[in-house]
């Protein structure tokens, strides 16, 4: 048990400690840009994806995966925080910052369903999104992060930020594509050191020494109107306990916002874990790292951080620059802290130049440009599904895009399959007429199988044979009764053969004569019926 623990934490030491601190460096702006986009001090986004990224590094499902504060959830933090300093200037003793602290409360509920998602084994769901779901959720974030990146090509003008002009552009692009040369070079002559990191020392170093004034993570920060990295240990939030009274009148935003806080966080860490999965041709727990997930946002709410979930960019980060053991993520939390702790004044003169080449590497390998070549290939129904995936995802967001997308795509699975019944028919020796079913009985295909029977013009003897079918729910063994009761009502003699015994005992349930109607055989088949009436028998 310890080995495949040690084995979990850490193969390759030196890979996993330099992968470590290259997602550390890709993780300051990107916290501090989402900070800013949930309206709250930079310094809560640090404490965010520290306490984020330790938790699920050392207890979360997927070694290797990198978690922190998401721009997913900044977006749905808006308008709460928002809400609770309104209401903490219009009390009598008004309260600041009272819609950071509402954030901290609702933590706490986020947390706790994203616990019981893992401890009732919910994780497993994610294995139910389809492949054109999951290439659609790839292209729309792979998007997502290139338009996110675009923000910071802009510089403060007269209080407006504008797109840069002039040298400064084309010195900023300079930096982008000498980041990005890197990283596509130094993976060809070596790989034992991180192209990543290699990348942003390198462009540092150039930005530093030469003297250029660029755009660097202090110069972002002040922009934002944030006062720097400089900070101290996260501390312990007692005074959400004494601000409760705040929430009368407002608990239904709190819960509303906490159950849409851990969809979006469970949906896009359960994505990043599959897709880490793929990469490593390995696989994770989803049900433990949901657990992970519930208890890192706890101790955000609890020490005030801003909360998050698995980032996609950074994560990707990490595999390519050889993390894939739990040292890697936990380095690059450690990392951060320590950025905050001691490194701020280093950390700060990183050109942003440098860690937005990084992030269009990310962008390039995180798209599946297989998409292209095989549009023509899939049916179009998949094809549709795929495309409408990417644009939701860049339109609304990640947990709206895969949630339409999964429903698209059980929409067409069930007309498909509503189609798919058949009716073989036949007579007897005696005169029987028998109508053999192939294909699935469920509520999509209830009306076709209505459509097989010719009540008035059938003989006074009916067998209808289940051999090649399954009744998948409750609406297929209401129609199958339905059917029987017009042949029974026409005064004639129909027998149902080869149900399962589910279905048989819901039948009977119904209409105890149906004894006489159902026949036994010894090749009866042996599924379950999907339906409430017999799971509440059971």
């Amino acid at each position: 048990m310890w080995q495949r623990t040690l084995k979990n934490f850490t193969q390759h030491p030196k890979n996993d400690i330099l992968s470590g601190l290259t997602v550390a460096l890709a993780l300051v702006p990107e916290a501090v840009a989402f900070a800013f986009v949930a309206g709250i001090d930079p310094l809560v986004g640090l404490y965010g994806a520290f306490m984020m990224g330790i938790v699920t590094a050392l207890f979360g499902g997927r070694p290797g995966m990198i978690s922190g504060a998401t721009g997913a959830m900044a977006v749905v933090m808006v308008h709460l925080i928002q809400k609770g300093n309104e209401v903490g200037d219009a009390l009598t003793i008004p309260v600041e910052n009272l819609g950071l602290q509402w954030l901290f409360i609702t933590l706490l509920f986020v947390g706790a369903i994203q616990i019981l998602a893992g401890v009732f084994r919910l994780g497993k769901f994610v294995r139910l999104i389809p492949h054109p779901v999951m290439m659609g959720f790839v292209n729309g974030l792979a998007i997502v992060i290139f338009l996110s990146q675009l923000g910071l090509f802009k510089v403060n003008v007269n209080g407006s930020k504008e797109f840069m002009q002039g040298s400064d552009l084309w010195i900023m692009l300079g930096l982008v594509g000498l980041t990005m040369a890197i990283m596509f070079a130094l993976p060809k002559l070596t790989k034992k050191i991180p192209a990543a990191l290699t990348a942003i020392l390198v462009v540092a170093a150039i930005v530093i020494f030469g003297g250029i004034e660029v755009s660097t993570v202090g110069s972002f920060i002040e922009d934002g109107g944030g006062d720097g990295l400089q900070g101290g240990l996260p501390t312990f939030q007692d005074q959400i306990f004494t601000l409760l009274y705040t929430l009368q009148g407002h608990w239904e935003l709190i819960l509303s916002t906490a159950v849409i806080l851990a969809a979006v966080g469970l949906i896009e860490s359960l994505m990043t874990l599959n897709l880490i999965d793929e990469m490593t041709e390995t696989r994770g727990s989803g049900n433990r790292e949901c657990v992970a997930q519930g208890g890192a946002n706890i101790l955000n709410g609890l020490f005030g951080g801003m909360g998050g979930c698995a980032m996609i960019g950074q994560s990707i980060i990490n595999i390519n620059s050889g993390g894939r053991g739990r040292l890697s993520g936990a380095v690059a939390a450690i990392a951060l802290l320590c950025f905050v702790l001691f490194g701020a004044p280093l950390i700060e003169q990183i050109p942003i130049a440098a860690l937005v080449g990084v992030m269009f590497m990310v962008v390039i390998g995180t798209f599946a440009w297989s998409s292209f070549r095989i549009l023509h290939k899939i049916p179009l129904a998949d094809a549709i599904v795929l495309i409408a995936v990417s644009a939701i995802t860049v339109w609304q967001d990640l947990a709206v895009a895969v949630i339409a997308g999964v429903i698209m795509s059980a929409l067409v699975f069930a007309w498909k399959n509503a189609t798919m019944i058949r009716a073989r028919k036949r007579i007897k020796d005696d005169g029987t007429k028998v109508y053999e079913i192939w294909g699935p009985l469920f509520f999509g295909s209830v009306q076709n199988f209505n459509t097989k029977f010719d009540f008035a013009t059938d003989p006074n003897k009916i067998e209808i044979d289940f051999i090649e079918s399954k009744v998948s729910d409750h609406s297929g063994v209401e129609a199958l009764r339905n059917v029987a009761n017009k042949y029974l009502e026409a005064g004639k003699e129909v027998k149902l053969t080869h149900l399962s015994p589910d279905c048989k005992t819901l039948l009977l349930k119904w209409n105890p004569d149906f004894e006489s109607v159902i026949e036994e055989a010894i090749d009866d088949p042996r599924y379950y019926v999907v339906t409430d009436v017999l799971d509440s028998e059971v």
